[in-house]
Formats: structure tokens, sequence, C-alpha cells
């Protein structure tokens, strides 16, 4: 994987960013450059995993590059054709909802939007409560969708929360590695993390 420009976008899991942050450093030892897209939720939130502010200054002192963080700055990939793929660490269920229904009200989606007018791959690592309930038909959907890659997930509590997915993010890598070539990394499905 080199000399390819990788949009890495974050959207407002806030317990899962940590994570996302451990796979994005990983990324960027690799020969590539990488361009930070965040949610405006994202962006301007401080929750009780961190401050807006120091998670801005992390994410842009590993990619070496400013933040997207408003839908105008993001919708230029498209045209520019400014990313060779676009990886969204967490993905929420908001955001599966808005990119199975072709909604771009938010940075992050509009990246996706613009991006996949170029026929070039996108890669999700799901994070939500709700992926075996509502967001379950958005799932389906999008793992039907041409260019759109999962990263591996599984159930992270299925007693405590049944119809939670969270996906593998050590697995981010391989994954970009192999929705470049066009493969959806497998088994998309893993065995969860608890049980019982």
């Amino acid at each position: 994987m080199q000399n390819i420009t990788l949009g890495y976008a974050f959207c407002g899991s806030f317990c899962t960013i940590k994570d996302s942050l451990t796979a994005l450093r990983k990324l960027a030892k690799e020969d590539i450059k990488i361009k930070p897209i965040m949610s405006q939720i994202v962006y301007t939130t401080d929750t009780r995993f961190g401050k807006a502010a120091d998670l801005i200054k992390e994410v842009e002192e590993i990619c070496g590059e400013n933040i997207i963080h408003d839908i105008a700055a993001a919708e230029p990939i498209g045209p520019k054709n400014l990313l060779d793929i676009i990886v969204v660490s967490p993905c929420t269920g908001n955001t599966l909802a808005k990119t199975a229904l072709g909604i771009t009200d938010t940075p992050v989606t509009m990246a996706i939007k613009a991006h996949l007018r170029n026929n070039k791959p996108v890669v999700l690592a799901p994070a939500t409560n709700d992926a075996l309930g509502a967001s379950a038909k958005n799932i389906g959907l999008l793992h039907n969708m041409k260019n759109i890659y999962f990263v591996p997930y599984r159930q992270d509590d299925p007693f405590s929360k049944n119809n939670s997915l969270v996906c593998d993010f050590s697995l981010i890598t391989e994954t970009v590695e192999a929705a470049l070539k066009g493969v959806q990394i497998q088994p998309v499905i893993k065995a969860p993390l608890k049980c019982g």
C-alpha cells in the first residue's frame, strides 16, 4: 500500500474513538498520505471520553493535515478526485443510514458521496448499539452496494446490548489493502467478545 491518499473520517461513537486512533496511527506508518475528516459532532463536542480540541490536535498531528469538518470542504473530494479510498471509523448507525439512503448532510456523508462518484472504495468500520435492530436493514443495503467494504464486526456485548455491533479496529489496515483490490476481507462477522 504505497503512494495513495486515504481519507480517514470520524463519526460520533465516542467510546470507540480511542480504538480508531490506534488504527489511524498504524495506517500513518504506511507510505501513504492521510486526509482527516470529522463530523461536526465529533469536531465540536466534549465528552467523558475527551475534549474535542485535544482530539483535533492529535488527529492533525498524526496526519500532518488540517481536518475537513464542514460540507463545503468535503464536496471537492469528488470533482477534484482527491482520494483513493475513504475509511469511516467509527461509523455510527446514523452515518450507516444516511449512506445507505444517499443523504449528504454531514461532512462525512458528503465525503462518501463525493468519493463514490469516482467509483472508488469506501471502508466502513461500524460501531453502533442498534446494528441488529433499526440499523440492520441499512447494513444489509450497504453490503449490497458497489464500492462499499466493511471492517469485520462482531457483537461486543451480546447479553447486555444484544443489538450492538463493533468492528475489529485492528483489521482496518488489512481491510483497506483488500478494498483497494476490490475484495471484501473475510469473514465479515466475527465471534462475539463476550459469550456469557
